[in-house]
């Protein structure tokens, strides 16, 4: 089954799909191992683990792209990719559509912002006009060759617009056929609980930690009415704090070198799938000392 099916067959069954926030392929292969029905694959962190950049919209189609392919080639959970604003006009839309579909990427979502675009929880951020953005998404669905590939329309103008125009761009862009909604940064639990009842579709809410929008559990995300959750940071972030806290422990160790919470490289090697390649070699060999009696 492609991955955007098995995406679509799991959104059918009902429950709130968690997707956290991948940047590489050993992130994703983390939220593969425990068992998450999705994976995102962050922009912000695209941004920051390829190019050591901020999210403002400075990398390419191309190389989000290309992080991608090397995720999808790494695992068989589906991948719903960042595709920015899809990197231009309606032209450059159909085109990014078809390279993500290209990957085997299950879903992407498109943003509403003025490109060079920013992370959506910052601030000064600019938006496009309404018939501007409904016509990327109709260029986005059009070009789509799988049915099941999910669109996820994500707005940002609550934070330039202000909140009623948010949910009317949402609400337009599931009229001209985009599967998913994403209200981004909803400021206080009134706009969080207002998203699923006034946009006529399902919703996605994109999590940053310490970001806009008030924390909440899952089981409040999902009561409310989300149909998917997307936890940008969650994997970045604390990946950058366990980067700080292992490298002031080897800074400031007085004794032989110890990390408590480090993963073997026995245990780094079965992550990445060294028991199928042992194997591969173990039958390899015994095929070729067939050959040669």
């Amino acid at each position: 089954m492609h991955p955007a099916q098995r995406l679509r067959q799991t959104l059918s069954e009902g429950s709130l799909i968690v997707a956290p926030g991948a940047y590489d392929c050993l992130s994703a292969k983390a939220v593969q191992a425990a068992g998450f029905p999705a994976i995102y694959m962050t922009g912000m962190g695209t941004s920051a683990c390829r190019l050591g950049l901020p999210d403002y919209g400075l990398a390419t189609m191309s190389e989000m792209v290309s992080n991608a392919a090397a995720m999808t080639f790494a695992v068989e959970t589906p991948i719903i990719a960042d595709a920015d604003t899809g990197y231009g006009n309606e032209l450059n839309m159909t085109r990014t559509v078809r390279e993500y579909e290209r990957q085997g990427v299950a879903g992407i979502h498109i943003e509403d912002q003025v490109f060079p675009k920013k992370c959506g929880h910052l601030e000064s951020k600019s938006v496009i006009g309404h018939d501007a953005y409904i016509s990327k998404i109709r260029a986005a669905v059009d070009a789509r060759s799988n049915p099941d590939f999910i669109i996820i329309a994500r707005t940002d103008a609550n934070g330039v617009l202000g909140f009623d125009a948010a949910i009317r761009r949402a609400n337009s862009a599931l009229d001209a056929g985009a599967d998913l909604a994403l209200v981004e940064a909803p400021t206080s639990i009134e706009q969080l609980r207002a998203v699923p009842e006034r946009v006529n579709g399902p919703c996605v809410l994109n999590v940053l930690i310490g970001g806009k929008s008030p924390l909440l559990s899952l089981e409040q995300i999902e009561e409310f009415g989300y149909r998917m959750v997307l936890l940008s940071d969650a994997l970045l972030g604390t990946a950058m704090a366990a980067y700080d806290a292992a490298l002031h422990s080897v800074l400031t160790a007085k004794g032989p070198l110890h990390l408590p919470d480090i993963t073997s490289p026995r245990e780094v090697f079965q992550r990445l799938g060294s028991d199928d390649w042992d194997n591969l070699k173990v039958h390899t060999a015994k095929e070729e000392e067939k050959s040669l009696t």
